[in-house]
């Protein structure tokens, strides 16, 4: 996993918690909080720290994991390769992330692995996307969506289903509520 997700997550921990909180979720990890923005690193690293911020907060791991994605998605926006996205919607950038940007992603680090989203039943208001990861990190995509929805400025409504136990698999249905 890229570092970016490593430095932004940190960053987010001492904006909402502080450096008192963030220190406590290293050392209950046993991290040493070293991360370069352009490392690589263990996804489960991150999964790690995501569990001692919630033994430390009494917030839920898919709670925190939510929150994080939709805090960082103006972040991912402004450092990924994106084409433009003047005329994009919710919709049409989530499609478009699939479709380019995870491949614009793995020509410029080859060693990663994003997700894969396949599109099924789209219309003007409504889309089913389903989700495939091992990194089974469903939370943090649904916050993902949320943070998307957020920054086009459209009511969304997302309803999540894991399709297999380790949610490595999970399907999205998006609802647009409103303009």
């Amino acid at each position: 996993m890229k570092g970016i997700i490593f430095t932004e997550f940190i960053t987010i921990v001492e904006e909402q918690f502080g450096l008192e909180i963030s220190q406590k979720m290293f050392d209950h990890a046993n991290d040493t909080g070293v991360y370069t923005a352009v490392g690589s690193y263990d996804h489960r690293q991150l999964i790690k720290l995501i569990m001692s911020l919630s033994h430390i907060t009494n917030i839920p791991a898919q709670q925190l994991q939510q929150t994080y994605g939709r805090l960082v998605f103006p972040t991912l926006l402004k450092t990924l390769p994106v084409p433009d996205i003047e005329s994009d919607d919710t919709f049409s950038f989530i499609e478009k992330v699939d479709r380019y940007i995870h491949i614009e992603v793995k020509k410029l680090y080859p060693d990663v692995t994003p997700p894969k989203f396949v599109f099924s039943n789209k219309t003007q208001s409504t889309m089913t996307m389903d989700y495939h990861s091992a990194r089974c990190m469903g939370h943090v995509c649904m916050g993902v969506l949320e943070g998307c929805a957020n920054y086009f400025n459209q009511s969304l409504t997302i309803a999540m289903q894991p399709m297999n136990t380790s949610q490595s698999h999970v399907r999205f249905s998006l609802t647009l509520t409103g303009d």
